[in-house]
């Protein structure tokens, strides 16, 4: 009744419209545009300081009790430490969408009751609360045009003038950024302070009798500010202020000691020098000095919005300092634009690619013209619902929209070819509107329904997956669910509009003259041959099963496909104690080796600043090297080219590449090893240096093809106090411990302070060589010097630079990158060495079992998709046997799907197993229109062969044109031109496939199996 009121009021229907795409272009305004899905995914950081620990105190005494309180914290999906000389780390990650405020208020708990067994001079840890999602939309690196090089070639040094570009990026630059509303917050690494270093004269000190307790005892005194001071004069109170304060390095200078009488200054005694402060870490931009800035997001802000302001604002702070650089790097913005820009382009160019179709097919204007305008109907439609359910326009709900594309235009193609076959039989054009749409519109709600309940186990998936695809189930539930309605309220519409003045079914003479297209002749010559030899093509779909298997064992698996990447990130460990300067000029040395190659580089050499966990926590002697090239063969040749020098001059430092941070890896996790073996003690706790370095070995004997990093371990010196020495020479921990801090310029004084700058003043003298330290003396009690080579006995060991432990315990992490089946192999063989040494044993962790924990959770999610697909056919059909008729097909086309992916060397991975669970609930849509015809014919009373035979003919146009629209409207999206069409791939790849194997198992092998059934049923 609806269709048929509804067709005799196109005004209505057409006002009604015109509200609508209104509605929808406005709300289209308002729709976030983002990279992914918003998605919180809260993980916590404890960072913890302590200075002057070595590696095991800092993990014993700190790390390891925090962290067995820390496992309490409720809602804990993981949690693992990291330990090294001075600090450790403890990185926590939580259940997406647990409550990160609550998490952050116990995990403060629980360290404030760890606290009190923690050593006295321990700071207090700190916590960053943090997302996954939240990674530096883009760095600013700023440096100074006028720096210089060197003499010989060598890199620039920071001077006093880039204290102040570090106070200008602080103050200035962060505060400017940290104020556009799309900014959450400004980290800072690379900033540098000065401070005054007074360097004693040991001869005159001795000569007068002085020490350096003296020096330091006399700055401090004269550094005296009183608050103020009340005195009462009758009815009237006056302050009174006493200032005394050392404000410069000459007013260090100028201070006198009184020494026996005799009045000297400090600068007699001293040279007193304000200089850069010593640096523990530095970044360079393209060799320069360099601050860097990571810019982090706000959530609910546009990408695309951020990036207008960032740029504007960036570029205006190129006009007002010239002499400074303002230069961008690893721009995730950039990254959006071109995808979804991609994205968009590939979008319309499958629409028009399948109203090709419908014109080649349709042979006549009005029909293609009344399908076309399904597409933006449906698309309006879709983006509203957006709108109102807070979805983001984003790679994966554009996903979403690409798989409606194709298949938003299948409902209308049905509807007008069931009419125009009644229109045919000679009903009049109302009569055929009202029957042909009705007849058609069980079997098509069944198909959307099939469709969409496919994506509902994907929801289900664990951890981040299962969240990230919510937009794209949606994006394709809405936009069939609106394609649906749109074929059936408003195309009979407009159909009869176009025809009402026609009284017979236009044929399309013009256009079938010139393009005439007979496929039914080898439609029935290919039923004829399925028909007639039931026993090749039953033994064919059979054999189709142990082969599904055999294909699967030799797939190589992973959690995401291969993207093409033009930069990377180089984690350098020299594996040896060197200072911060030695290790710039060595990162130096590896960059000149790709010059002319490298478009741009950002190292980051030592300790860094920054706040987040969103770069790795470096020592003096490591550096993590950001470079983009101009594509990616350009890339692997520099990575090949470092790797080789490294290996020839560093034999004993290991170099890591990874990509460069783009928030598809940091959210699967995709840049861990293929393998990672964590080697422990039978008995609990990680093997020593030594053994660790054997077991290398022996790995290294058995695989030479893959390459194993050496052990990471750094030399030290130890200096042990002889207690019995200390004893006669009366000489106690607290002033041996003093002297030695001030011989190595660790005795800050004070720090001068002004405004937001900070002016450390030192007594000592900084860089003091070990050889040096013992041959200075230490003041007794009875103010007798003694020689420190007395009291001290030093040696020399050899350790782990970090120290690793999680849930499992202390671990020796062996990572590998290799391929499946090599993995498998040294799977197999460290099973076997562990076997055989009762001393070790071993876990695994890795890409490699990610990755199947994935797959199978995919695989689950395809036999429960295939369950539901059993459940709505069954009902629809009031029978147990035809579902299975129509789900036969999955079997055959899944077989290709491998049998294609195997022959072109593609892994199977995340969105190659989506793609196959979508193409579960597309492909059986033609087959539940066949099925669902030849059962209406023999209702009619017509005999099984000729309810075959006629409903193939009826169905035969739809069929195909309904397939070509989808494959031809996914068919732009073969390309790999950037992250998000190489993320589309292999999804396109596996529903073309599935589609066309789909398509010739529902003309041809669906029929004989219906055959088959009901045959002796008559």
């Amino acid at each position: 009744m609806i269709v048929r009121n509804l067709i005799h009021r196109p005004i209505a229907v057409t006002m009604c419209l015109i509200a609508l795409i209104a509605i929808g272009c406005i709300s289209f305004k308002y729709i976030p545009v983002s990279l992914m899905p918003d998605i919180d995914i809260p993980q916590i950081t404890v960072q913890v300081s302590y200075p002057g620990a070595s590696v095991h105190e800092v993990d014993a005494e700190v790390v390891a009790p925090l962290r067995s309180q820390l496992m309490q914290v409720a809602g804990l999906k993981d949690i693992h430490s990291e330990s090294r000389m001075d600090a450790g780390s403890i990185f926590m990650e939580f259940e997406p969408g647990s409550n990160i405020d609550l998490i952050f208020i116990e995990v403060n708990e629980k360290i404030d009751r760890a606290m009190n067994r923690m050593p006295k001079e321990l700071e207090r840890p700190k916590v960053v609360k943090a997302s996954a999602m939240d990674i530096p939309a883009f760095y600013l690196d700023l440096s100074l045009k006028n720096e210089g090089v060197g003499k010989d070639g060598s890199l620039p040094k920071a001077g006093m003038k880039f204290t102040q570009l570090g106070e200008f990026a602080r103050n200035i630059v962060s505060k400017r950024i940290e104020q556009l509303p799309q900014t959450a917050m400004v980290d800072i690494s690379g900033t540098t302070g000065a401070e005054i270093i007074c360097i004693p004269d040991e001869a005159k000190l001795l000569s007068m009798g002085l020490d350096m307790e003296t020096l330091s005892k006399a700055i401090q005194s004269n550094n005296i500010t009183l608050g103020a001071l009340s005195v009462v004069d009758g009815l009237y109170r006056y302050n009174i202020h006493f200032d005394s304060q050392l404000l410069n390095r000459e007013d260090i200078e100028n201070v006198y000691i009184n020494h026996e009488g005799r009045l000297v200054q400090l600068k007699d005694l001293c040279r007193v020098e304000e200089k850069l402060a010593s640096r523990v870490g530095l970044v360079r931009h393209d060799g320069k000095n360099a601050v860097t800035m990571a810019v982090i997001k706000q959530n609910d802000a546009q990408m695309e919005d951020l990036q207008k302001s960032i740029e504007g604002l960036v570029e205006d702070l190129r006009k007002e300092y010239p002499d400074i650089s303002f230069d961008l790097t690893r721009d995730q913005t950039r990254l959006l634009t071109y995808s979804i820009d991609n994205l968009g382009q590939n979008l319309y160019v499958g629409a028009v690619l399948a109203c090709l179709v419908l014109f080649l097919f349709m042979k006549d204007w009005r029909l293609p013209l009344l399908i076309i305008i399904t597409i933006p109907l449906t698309l309006i439609v879709t983006l509203l619902s957006f709108h109102l359910l807070g979805i983001s326009l984003n790679i994966i709900s554009l996903s979403g929209l690409i798989l409606g594309v194709g298949m938003i235009v299948d409902n209308s193609i049905i509807v007008i070819d069931n009419v125009m076959q009644r229109w045919r039989q000679g009903m009049p054009l109302a009569d055929a509107l009202v029957k042909g749409t009705n007849e058609v519109f069980t079997p098509m709600l069944s198909s959307v329904l099939t469709t969409c309940s496919v994506f509902v186990p994907l929801i289900f998936l664990s951890g981040i997956a299962g969240a990230l695809f919510y937009d794209q189930a949606m994006g394709v539930t809405i936009a069939l669910f609106a394609s649906l309605f749109v074929a059936v309220l408003v195309i009979p519409v407009y159909f009869m509009v176009l025809y009402r003045k026609r009284k017979t079914c236009p044929e399309g003479e013009v256009l079938d003259r010139k393009f005439h297209f007979n496929f039914y002749t080898p439609y029935e010559c290919g039923v004829k041959w399925v028909l007639r030899n039931p026993v090749k093509s039953v033994t064919a779909f059979c054999l189709a099963i142990p082969a599904i298997f055999l294909i699967y064992k030799g797939l190589e698996k992973e959690r995401l496909p291969y993207m093409e990447h033009n930069d990377a990130l180089m984690k350098i460990d020299w594996n040896a104690g060197i200072s911060v300067e030695e290790n710039d000029a060595r990162v130096g040395d590896v960059l000149k080796q790709v010059d002319g190659m490298v478009q741009t580089s950002t190292a980051m050499v030592g300790v860094q600043d920054f706040v987040l966990s969103h770069t790795e926590d470096l020592t003096t002697s490591e550096a993590v090297v950001y470079f983009q090239a101009e594509d990616g063969e350009t890339l692997r040749q520099a990575q090949e080219k470092m790797r080789n020098y490294m290996a020839e001059r560093y034999p004993h430092g290991t170099v890591e590449f990874g990509v460069s941070g783009n928030i598809f890896d940091l959210i699967f996790s995709n840049d861990d090893a293929d393998l990672e073996i964590r080697l422990q003690r039978q008995g609990g706790g990680r093997p020593d240096v030594h053994e660790a370095r054997a077991f290398l070995d022996t790995l290294s004997r058995r695989f030479p093809e893959v390459a194993v990093q050496p052990v990471v371990s750094e030399r030290n010196i130890q200096y042990v106090a002889d207690t019995e020495q200390m004893a006669v020479y009366h000489v106690s921990y607290a002033a041996l411990q003093a002297r030695l801090r001030m011989l190595v310029s660790q005795n800050e004084v004070y720090a001068i302070n002004e405004g937001a700058r900070s002016l450390p003043v030192i007594i000592g003298e900084r860089g003091m060589d070990s050889r040096r330290l013992l041959q200075y003396t230490v003041r007794n009690d009875e103010g007798v010097d003694i020689p420190l080579s007395y009291l001290i006995r030093e040696t020399q060991g050899e350790d782990f630079k970090r120290l690793y432990s999680g849930n499992g315990g202390d671990y020796y992490p062996v990572k590998i990158t290799a391929n499946d089946r090599t993995v498998e192999s040294i799977v197999d063989f460290t099973e076997r060495f562990v076997k055989a040494d009762p001393h070790y044993s071993a876990s695994f962790t890795g890409n490699y079992y990610s990755s199947r924990e994935m797959i199978g959770e995919l695989v689950l999610v395809l036999s429960v998709a295939v369950a539901l697909l059993y459940f709505i056919l069954a009902a629809q059909f009031e029978s147990i046997v035809q579902p299975l008729v129509i789900l036969s097909e999955i079997v055959i086309d899944v077989f290709w799907v491998f049998l294609v992916l195997w022959l072109l060397g593609e892994s199977l991975n995340i969105m190659s197993m989506i793609g196959i669970v979508v193409m579960s609930g597309i492909i059986i849509n033609d087959s539940i229109l066949k099925v669902d015809t030849m059962n209406r014919l023999r209702r009619e009373g017509m005999p099984l062969v000729t309810a075959i035979w006629r409903g193939g003919h009826s169905r035969l146009r739809p069929i195909v044109m309904t397939s070509l629209t989808t494959i031809l409207a996914i068919l732009p999206f073969l390309s790999r031109g950037d992250m998000g069409s190489a993320l589309q791939y292999p999804l396109s790849l596996t529903l073309i496939v599935g589609m066309v194997a789909g398509t010739l198992v529902s003309l041809f092998f669906i029929p004989l199996v219906y055959y088959l059934i009901y045959r002796k049923r008559g």
